[in-house]
């Protein structure tokens, strides 16, 4: 991976949507240059841009199974095959699945209890539902890899869409008739304005008015999605702590602006603060975990749990360490 690769990838973790012209004007580059390194980065599996709507009203589950060894991987694929499910880890060696799903809860078939396979091939699972998330980009990982300078970020503000969510929540401005439009920014979340007005049959005009509405609104997030071994990060982790109920805001606020955190997020359980790891080696997670989490006074207890192999992420299938794109 070259330095220029990683540039345009620090460009698409600002502002997932901004245009090849803008990112080649902060990067000092040509605009075909861009373009022709970005379609090279996505075709490869390294990195997928989603623009989706805001999911403030469902709640998020982690769920960790334990199997017999011989059938995880069996059981792991047919949990990835749901639609309704977003991530699937194998971890601690091959003997437990984790996973991501979520649920509305006003509805009755929400609960996720419901929606896992029934098989003597499960010795367990336990349920972990997401209280309150700190960090959620994902790509913060990478963030010391040739970063963007003062003046490069500047040159990406005109016209620019931030990623993530509002922060206060997002308006609820979704309408029925965005279906088609939501699903083709669903799948790319760059699609420009003739590819999403051929796909909705809508006129040009109104693609661009209605994009535009739902970005300014925060109705819709953009989501770069990154797969860390095309990057050469290869030692990645599930982080569940124990911490002291009145520091937890406090430690998992901590966690969330260090560099190799994925995300912190307070979850129900035993372990309330569940945290992601991606790191380039074992040596590297050790440091993470001895000093970042390590040097955190209020965490009294650490359970690693390394991943495997991943089979799903954000909503795409993982094969190779390669996201699988359609």
């Amino acid at each position: 991976m070259e330095r220029i690769d990683r540039q345009i990838v620090h460009c698409l973790r600002y502002d997932g949507r901004a245009s090849f012209r803008r990112i080649a004007e902060a990067l000092g580059v040509s605009e075909q240059t861009v373009a022709r390194r970005y379609r090279a980065l996505r075709s490869r599996g390294a990195l997928r841009v989603q623009a989706l709507p805001d999911a403030a009203g469902d709640r998020t589950w982690f769920v960790r199974m334990r199997c017999r060894p011989d059938s995880t991987d069996a059981l792991a694929d047919a949990v990835a095959a749901r639609a309704d499910v977003s991530w699937v880890s194998i971890t601690s060696g091959g003997s437990e699945i984790v996973c991501v799903t979520h649920s509305d809860p006003q509805r009755e078939d929400g609960p996720v209890l419901h929606r896992l396979p029934r098989t003597n091939q499960m010795m367990g699972f336990d349920a972990f539902a997401v209280l309150h998330t700190h960090a959620g980009s994902g790509s913060g990982w990478l963030a010391a890899d040739d970063p963007l300078a003062a003046d490069q970020v500047a040159a990406l503000r005109d016209g620019a869409h931030p990623n993530g969510a509002h922060p206060n929540g997002a308006a609820r401005a979704i309408r029925a008739e965005d279906g088609p439009l939501l699903a083709e920014l669903a799948n790319d979340g760059r699609a420009g304005v003739v590819a999403l007005a051929r796909a909705t049959g809508w006129p040009q005009s109104r693609v661009s008015a209605r994009l535009e509405e739902l970005l300014s609104a925060r109705a819709v997030r953009v989501e770069l999605d990154l797969a860390p071994p095309q990057f050469g990060y290869h030692a990645i982790a599930y982080l569940w702590l124990t911490v002291a109920p009145g520091e937890l805001e406090a430690t998992g606020a901590a966690l969330a602006a260090r560099t190799g955190t994925t995300f912190a997020a307070a979850v129900t359980g035993t372990a309330n603060l569940l945290v992601g790891a991606t790191c380039r080696d074992a040596d590297a997670l050790y440091a993470y975990v001895t000093t970042e989490v390590g040097g955190l006074p209020a965490v009294r207890q650490v359970e690693v749990v390394p991943v495997l192999h991943r089979l799903k992420q954000a909503g795409a299938r993982v094969a190779g360490g390669r996201l699988m794109i359609t």
